[in-house]
């Protein structure tokens, strides 16, 4: 590789972790709290059936996440770091606050998926083509269809699943729980309970790794 290549290459990274920075600090559909603001009923953080992405047992970290929110999408590679270096330790829970107009449809398609054991291939799929998905004047349903099909899923279980008023119920009741938990915007995160405050990019792993350490 040329001396030139490797600066660019250098340059782009700087670039992508300032660009994540600065959504985490100016995102406008999600709030980052300080450590001594009020976190409201912590009683049903995690429920039996959310999602669980790693099954670490030492500690448990809680996203709220929305599916089209920028900050969460900008943090997804982070967080997918995060996953693969501490997953055997951490245990990693997904909770949903949609707040977009194709938020809720992308949690039911993750669900749905969830019901054929696809819920890991599905929440990569949404994160990654957001851009072909997310802020539409009404929400995407089709798209999210045609994820399902590509992953080989069965159609007519996975329409069941999506459709499903329990399905829909179980997103309602995670933004419930979170709004109980003074969770107002995308990404939140919970670390044993305790809501982390975000300034930069590397707070979130530090705050990870010292908690393993303790």
């Amino acid at each position: 590789m040329t001396r030139s290549r490797q600066i660019s290459l250098a340059l782009i990274a700087v670039a992508v972790i300032a660009l994540v920075t600065a959504v985490l600090l100016t995102r406008p559909d999600s709030s980052s709290p300080g450590a001594d603001a009020p976190q409201g009923s912590l009683e049903n953080l995690v429920r039996p059936d959310s999602p669980r992405m790693t099954d670490g047992d030492q500690v448990q970290l809680v996203e709220f996440l929305d599916f089209e929110c920028e900050a969460c999408i900008a943090l997804y590679p982070h967080v997918e770091d995060i996953k693969d270096r501490y997953g055997d330790r951490v245990e990693f829970v997904v909770r949903y606050m949609p707040l977009h107009v194709s938020s809720v449809n992308a949690a039911l398609a993750a669900e749905a998926a969830g019901q054929q054991d696809a819920y890991d291939e599905m929440y990569d799929l949404l994160f990654q083509g957001a851009e072909q998905w997310g802020h539409q004047q009404t929400p995407e349903r089709d798209q999210f269809f045609d994820y399902a099909a590509k992953l080989g899923l069965d159609m007519d279980q996975f329409t069941q699943d999506f459709d499903d008023p329990e399905t829909l119920a179980r997103v309602q009741q995670s933004e419930a729980d979170g709004r109980a938990a003074g969770v107002t915007g995308t990404p939140t995160f919970f670390l044993e309970g305790e809501r982390l405050d975000l300034q930069q990019l590397d707070d979130l792993e530090d705050a990870v790794s010292a908690s393993l350490d303790d």
